[in-house]
């Protein structure tokens, strides 16, 4: 069994900055791409930040120059720092892990969700 969990959403002011961290956990032999998902009101989930092993980066159009991800492959850590947000930035946050477990599987797993509301 594998566990993702996020931490370090809230609220914060147009203009502020907040880093999320996604831990996982569990049977886990290693882990491939790891990604950022937000999901805001009344709209589909959309893939925000994707980093390799080897830390390659890619970023949606619609924050790059503001969030930077990275990952501690130590720890089994992602982080999200996002800067300049935006009322737009408000979503629910999920981490995606494709891990390959103890037991040989591969597959992709989840985190529950950290909600970000950028508000004034």
């Amino acid at each position: 069994q594998v566990q993702l969990v996020e931490s370090g959403g809230g609220l914060v002011q147009p203009g502020g900055c907040l880093r999320l961290s996604c831990v996982a956990s569990g049977s886990i032999f290693s882990i491939y791409a790891m990604d950022w998902y937000r999901q805001a009101p009344g709209k589909q989930r959309e893939l925000v930040a994707t980093i390799t092993t080897g830390s390659t980066t890619n970023y949606a159009d619609s924050v790059k120059g503001r969030f930077t991800i990275s990952r501690d492959n130590a720890k089994d850590i992602v982080y999200l720092q996002m800067n300049s947000l935006k009322p737009e930035d408000t979503a629910v946050y999920y981490c995606k892990g494709r891990v390959r477990t103890t037991t040989g599987s591969v597959q992709d797993y989840w985190g529950q969700g950290t909600q970000v509301t950028v508000s004034s």
